[in-house]
């Protein structure tokens, strides 16, 4: 395998966590009231590197790679961790 190859499965294994990472911080704006205290760009680096993280811990515990239950993980550890920065302080 050479080095394009491993770029290609690396691009495609955090894709997923990428395209969530996008995803959550626009719904969450378009859905409630921007409550959120960091940024759109910070939010999306912050829920990428959660879901990167899940997927990696996923990986190593099931030892394969795209299982369902990784996506399971990698949703409900993002929609979490959206859902804390969405939060408004005080409350």
């Amino acid at each position: 395998m050479d080095l394009q190859d491993i770029l290609v499965h690396l691009l495609n294994f955090v894709a997923p966590a990428f395209w969530l990472a996008c995803f959550l911080p626009l719904l969450g704006r378009t859905l409630f009231k921007p409550a959120a205290r960091r940024s759109w760009w910070m939010q999306c680096l912050i829920v990428f590197l959660i879901g990167v993280t899940t997927l990696s811990l996923a990986l190593w515990l099931t030892g394969r790679d795209a299982k369902m239950v990784s996506y399971a993980a990698l949703i409900l550890a993002c929609g979490s961790a959206q859902w804390l920065l969405l939060r408004r302080p005080g409350r």
